[in-house]
Formats: C-alpha cells, structure tokens, sequence
C-alpha cells in the first residue's frame, strides 16, 4: 500500500497542477466504487494524462474501495510514524517528570484504541439521524434510511458490510450500525475487530529486544560505504528546531481560479464585477 500523502506530492511533482492534487487525494479515499468511479471522471475530464499516470499506480495500491481489506482506512504512514509525535513532547524531560508522563498515559488507556474510541463515539452521536425500516433479525440484515437526506442503506451484521463502506473498510461500527444495534438493543463491542483493543496493542513490547552487544564483536560489513558530502553541511547556531523539513505534501491546498458569485465568471470577485449595479443615485 502506498501513502496518499506522497501520492498527492508526486502528482504534484509531475505535472505542477496544485488544484487538482485534492481531486487525486479524494479518490484515493474513495470508500465506494461508485464514488471512485465519480472521482475519477472528473480527473479524466480535466486531462487524460492525469487519469493514466493514477492507472499506473494499481487501483488496490492506493484506492480504498478497491484495498481488498488490507489498509483498514490508514491512507498514510502516520500508522508508524505517530509514535514521534509521542516522543517529541516528552523526550526532553527530566526523569521524574518523565515518568510522571509515561504514568499519566498509562491511566489513560481505553478498553479500545484512541482512534476506535473516536470513531465509535462520534457514530453514536450521528445514529440519533437514522431509522430503521425493516430488518430479519436472523439473518442480522437490516434497511435504514437517514431522516436528513432520505437515503436507503442496508446493513448485514453477519457479514460486516454497509452500503456506506465505512464498516468493512475500517472494521469499526459505522453510524449505520450503531443504529441497528441499538434498534434490536444488540452489543455493538462484537463489531469491532479485536486489533482495536487495547490488549492488542500492547502485544507489539511483548517480544523481547536483543541487545547489540560490542561493535567489536559484530561481523564484518561488506556492503557499500557511505561518504557524507562535507559541503553540505549546515552550520547554525543555537538548539536545532524539533521539526522536519517540507515539501509538497507539507504545502496548503491552493485555491483556484477565483469565480464571481455575481455573473459566474472568473478572474474577478463580486466586489469587482463589471455587471455590479452601482450605489443608488450615483452618477452615471
């Protein structure tokens, strides 16, 4: 699985487009076919060029709708890199303060991961906008519909799928299910797939870390030697900054072509609109 974000900077990169680098993140995170299929039209029809460079990526290397159930809604290394936001704060400390952090963390903990524990939370709150219509409790499938929009869907427990996507892709109870669980007053904890408990996730330090040991006592390298560019170097005063350097990926979305929301035309605002009537009495 590739990440989005370098996705969207290569993209980027290739053809100096920044108002379409959204478009190519958006169908990257496209849940369903259909709103893939969507995506990608609008791309194809802004040029047929972008359209054959995101091909040649391979729809299950990046887009979730097509993930074949292996990304579980991560679009980013964010997956193994969050644990530097973790470090960044804290590794600076003194000791005692260090473990008065690390106890506070502790305490803190979830019978569900942070990320779950969100998800879960805020389809709870959106479920209140779905009714169920007709449901076979014995074979867990249920027709719900959304009292803001109107929309059907239909939810099969026994299979964790949703016509919203979100369920299979994530694992976690969408809104949707929530719903049904509570219309049949079932358990909505044997929805979520046992990776999201905590028990799980303290199983990544179970394994043990085998110390290195003597640099003498190591074998030989044979492979090939890095020499560091001395001309390169930067030089700077005071503590370095805790940060990283930017790039594309790092950049904010660019507007486009500003459009007036007085004629529709671009290239002026409304304030600047040539068809502007003037102030009553003015002179003409």
């Amino acid at each position: 699985m590739f990440c989005i974000r370098h996705i969207g900077s290569n993209f980027l990169r290739a053809f100096k487009v920044p108002h379409l680098q959204k478009l190519v993140v958006n169908i990257g995170y496209s849940i369903t076919v259909e709103e893939y299929n969507i995506n990608y039209k609008r791309l194809e029809e802004r040029g047929e060029a972008y359209a054959r460079w995101c091909d040649a990526i391979g729809l299950r290397h990046w887009v979730l709708a097509f993930d074949e159930g292996h990304q579980w809604g991560h679009m980013t290394t964010n997956l193994v890199e969050c644990i530097n936001s973790v470090l960044k704060g804290a590794r600076n400390l003194p000791v005692l303060a260090l473990s008065v952090e690390t106890h506070k963390r502790k305490r803190a903990g979830y019978t569900y991961s942070a990320f779950a524990q969100q998800r879960i939370e805020a389809s709870m709150q959106q479920a209140g906008n779905i009714v169920v219509h007709h449901f076979d409790r014995r074979n867990e499938v249920f027709e719900v519909r959304k009292m803001t929009t109107g929309k059907v869907l239909v939810v099969d427990l026994a299979r964790r799928t949703c016509d919203c996507g979100h369920f299979q892709v994530e694992r976690i109870p969408c809104r949707h299910v929530i719903a049904c669980c509570a219309n049949q007053r079932l358990d909505w904890q044997l929805y979520v797939h046992h990776v999201y408990k905590m028990t799980e996730v303290r199983k990544v330090y179970k394994f043990e870390f085998t110390p290195l040991g003597d640099p003498d006592t190591w074998p030989p390298y044979e492979g090939p030697t890095l020499v560091a560019n001395p001309a390169q170097r930067r030089t700077s005063k005071g503590r370095p900054k805790l940060t990283r350097y930017l790039n594309e990926m790092d950049s904010c979305d660019i507007r486009g072509p500003r459009i007036c929301r007085l004629c529709g035309a671009q290239g002026h605002s409304r304030s600047r609109c040539p068809q502007r009537v003037g102030p009553s009495g003015a002179a003409s």
